[in-house]
């Protein structure tokens, strides 16, 4: 999807086009349109459409806000487990230091894969690459002489197979989950409130500063949940500190 700036930017011209476009029709109907009764019908039928943009636009954020929450949760899930991961293979022994190599790679590989700003890959293979084969098999290849070392062993191959998964899901929901359609046919039902309460408000100052400040709060909404759903960029994103310091960590393992 495209910049959440420009597509709130363009929310809040459309919306108050179709208020201003409302005031401007207002003024040329003919009088007896103008009765009780016909605005009365109009508010009713407009209730509606404003009702069900309500619905959608509330579901809407607190689907992005679930998202990210969910996003952030795993994250850190993600940053404390690679730790416990190194933990593990340092008490296997030296012979695991071939797999924390293995596991700062990746996890290097990871973190410019969803923040690329931190320009830290310094030509990491794929993460697909490590986390599905190569980490894996190097911790297979371990060969225990201990019950304490077979422990780890079956511990840490474990948590490598957990990892991979959580890597692959957070790398697919870095994609948009907002469907367009459903953002247009919202956009739509609003204009059409904002332009049915135009069509009888005063041509004043005081009523289109009003209906521009209704239409900067709903370009907002649709700002704030476009952010909430890329949570890997823009201005509300998640933190990459977890996993900063994650390898932090791992660097600091002897």
């Amino acid at each position: 999807m495209t910049n959440p700036a420009f597509i709130a930017g363009g929310v809040f011209l459309v919306l108050s086009c179709a208020a201003l476009f409302g005031m401007c029709l207002g003024a040329r109907l003919p009088q007896h349109h103008m009765s009780k009764s016909t605005k009365d019908a109009v508010r009713i039928g407009m209730g509606s459409v404003a009702t069900m943009a309500a619905l959608v636009l509330g579901l809407l954020v607190a689907s992005a806000k679930g998202t990210y929450d969910t996003e952030k949760a795993e994250v850190i899930d993600l940053s404390a487990k690679i730790v416990y991961l190194d933990h593990l293979l340092e008490n296997y022994g030296s012979e695991a230091s071939k797999c924390r190599v293995l596991l700062t790679s990746a996890s290097r590989s990871t973190l410019y894969r969803l923040w690329p700003e931190t320009n830290i890959n310094q030509d990491e293979p794929p993460p697909s690459t490590i986390w599905g084969r190569e980490l894996p098999l190097a911790i297979q290849e371990l060969d225990p002489r201990s019950d304490a070392q077979r422990t780890f062993k079956s511990q840490a191959a474990e948590l490598a197979k957990e990892l991979g998964q959580m890597r692959w899901l957070l790398y697919e929901q870095a994609e948009s989950s907002i469907s367009t359609p459903m953002l247009v046919i919202m956009v739509f039902w609003l204009a059409l409130t904002f332009m049915s309460v135009g069509l009888f408000a005063p041509a004043n100052a005081t009523a289109v500063f009003a209906q521009l400040l209704g239409a900067l709060s709903v370009a907002g909404a649709i700002f704030l949940i476009l952010e909430l759903d890329h949570s890997f960029s823009g201005v509300i994103r998640i933190s990459s500190s977890p996993m900063l310091n994650a390898l932090a960590r791992l660097a600091a393992s002897p």
